[in-house]
């Protein structure tokens, strides 16, 4: 009865890699989980760009480009690019960039 279960976590734990992402901490269940990637000269930052990658199990789609996020929110000058992440077990993983500015 424990070895299927140590067996499902331990592929789920090898197939995670990929999904994982960066973040600040690394853990097998991971909600919400934001954090920075980038800043550029000081100027405050009207416009929000989102741009999302995400995947289950082993397929994984989605385009999470700084210049994904801009173009989405309109942005032509970036003030600075944060970052949210959740994963589930390398099951269900979903990473988000953020990008502000004008």
């Amino acid at each position: 009865m424990l070895k299927p279960l140590v067996l499902a976590l331990s592929c789920a734990a090898l197939i995670a890699g990929c999904a994982v992402g960066h973040g600040p901490v690394i853990a097998p269940v991971t909600i919400n989980m934001k954090g920075p990637v980038s800043a550029g000269p000081a100027m405050t930052g009207s416009k929000v760009g989102r741009a999302e990658a995400w995947g289950i199990l082993v397929f994984a789609t989605g385009d999470a480009s700084i210049s994904a996020a801009a173009k989405n929110g309109g942005i032509n000058r970036i003030h600075h690019v944060d970052h949210e992440t959740m994963n589930i077990l390398g099951i269900y993983a979903k990473y988000t960039t953020i990008v502000y500015g004008e």
